[in-house]
């Protein structure tokens, strides 16, 4: 495995992976294990199809210049601003709720250390972590830049996997004793099933950083890139299974949102808190990058015409290229696109099919000080909405709801269905592979939009989070 697709895995898998794997073992109580297990299978499947999916469409714009918003200019232009905003929102919203656990947890764990008032306030400690950590973190340019930040994310999860399936090898009295029923199959007069349907669902939600993570591949192909698909995801299932069921036989129907709130309080528990602290700390840089990016497409589709015709000054791009021409780029360019995307130059495609004044491809750039004053906006608007409010639940659940569904596999299934196979005339002429894909790229799509609709009842009728 190169070092790229390495790193590119890490940030997939850390994206995955947050806080909210502790909540896994809860998600099993309306499902029993066997179930539970079935799920975790299903959901992971379906995510792997969305992120293999952007990898496929990805070819389809200029190397490195993949993003949501490119590719909506191509398929969907009047929806691409809908879902920038929905991407901003969801990530600002979870980056937030990462600083609310901050303010939660730090103060537990110091408050083994030290009495001092000062130190276990709520406020101070979120300062601190926001100024000092997250700060610095969030002004780095790209997401390969993080990967030493999601190695020792990763191993924050790694050391609570162990401490669940310590607890679940090795259970003390307390732990023993608080032990509730266990079903293999579905409980009888359990818990609503779409109650914790959320998090099955959204415990793979990594697809906002997918386009970055091809964009910095040194071989963005779709041979190399889809091999962090499928590992990041074959490797957050088996988490997901672990700490999922280990956490889920240890406590039975007894098992809370939090499994760690559970175990009895000790060093391996006050470990573990920091091990969260690590985790959502390290995590809201990679909920920023995204968040950053949508805004600045955001921001280029209000300015006026003739700014959006200039060229990419000196500056760098997060993200790259937008669709003056509302409809799709010829097939002979998407053939070529697709074969072989290293080998063909923006300006021969541009150049190839294109008048010089109609180009279909224009950068859209961020400048180093548009850059710093969005980071800046995002660092302090989250700042002082995590110190002013305790809990984000429900609005984080409807806009997960939506968001997260049309990140992971709406968009992706719209993508595919409408670029995979646009070189050929007709279905017919598709090979059989292709022809498979755009079907997938139709049933994800549905998949997904059951999805959103039942996330947001869940959410709305039944207090579901994710």
């Amino acid at each position: 495995m190169s070092s790229s697709v390495r790193s590119g895995v890490l940030t997939l898998l850390h994206t995955a992976c947050g806080a909210g794997i502790l909540a896994m073992p809860y998600a099993f109580k309306p499902y029993g294990l066997i179930t539970g297990f079935i799920m975790i299978i299903i959901c992971g499947i379906c995510a792997m199809i969305g992120l293999l999916l952007q990898s496929r469409v990805s070819s389809y714009v200029p190397v490195r210049n993949a993003s949501f918003f490119t590719l909506t200019q191509i398929t969907n232009p009047n929806l691409s601003i809908v879902f920038d905003l929905a991407i901003a929102i969801k990530c600002f919203g979870v980056g937030v709720s990462y600083m609310i656990v901050v303010g939660d947890v730090l103060p537990q764990v110091l408050s083994t250390f030290t009495n001092h008032e000062w130190l276990l306030n709520r406020n101070v400690n979120i300062t601190l972590v926001m100024l000092f950590i997250v700060t610095p973190l969030c002004f780095l340019k790209n997401l390969n830049s993080l990967r030493y930040a999601s190695m020792l994310a990763i191993s924050s999860v790694a050391y609570l996997c162990a401490l669940v399936l310590i607890h679940f090898i090795m259970p003390n009295d307390e732990t023993h004793n608080f032990k509730g029923d266990v079903s293999w199959g579905l409980p009888k007069n359990g818990l609503n099933p779409l109650t914790t349907l959320p998090i099955y669902v959204f415990a793979y939600t990594c697809h906002h950083n997918m386009f970055s993570v091809i964009n910095e591949q040194m071989d963005p192909t779709y041979n190399s890139v889809k091999k962090i698909a499928i590992i990041s995801m074959i490797l957050a299932g088996f988490l997901y299974i672990l700490i999922g069921g280990a956490g889920y036989l240890t406590f039975g129907d007894h098992i809370t949102g939090n499994i760690i709130t559970l175990y009895p309080q000790n060093i391996s528990t006050t470990i573990g808190r920091i091990a969260i602290i690590f985790l959502v700390t390290l995590a809201f840089p990679l909920q920023c990058h995204p968040a950053r990016a949508s805004i600045n497409h955001i921001i280029h589709y209000f300015k006026p015409a003739q700014d959006n015709k200039n060229s990419n000054p000196a500056g760098f791009s997060e993200t790259t290229t937008l669709m003056d021409n509302q409809s799709p780029p010829p097939p002979a360019i998407l053939q070529q696109i697709t074969q072989d995307p290293l080998t063909i130059p923006t300006e021969e495609l541009i150049e190839e099919e294109y008048p010089e004044q109609d180009h279909p491809f224009e950068t859209i750039p961020l400048e180093q000080s548009q850059f710093t004053i969005i980071t800046i906006g995002i660092l302090v608007s989250a700042y002082f909405l995590a110190i002013s409010v305790t809990s984000l639940a429900r609005v984080l659940a409807i806009v997960g709801a939506t968001g997260s569904t049309s990140i992971s596999f709406i968009l992706p299934g719209l993508f595919g269905y409408q670029l995979i196979g646009s070189e050929y005339k007709n279905f017919n002429e598709m090979p059989i592979k292709t022809k498979a894909t755009k079907i997938a790229s139709a049933v994800l799509v549905t998949w997904g939009t059951f999805i959103m609709f039942a996330s947001l009842f869940a959410s709305l009728f039944l207090g579901a989070s994710h």
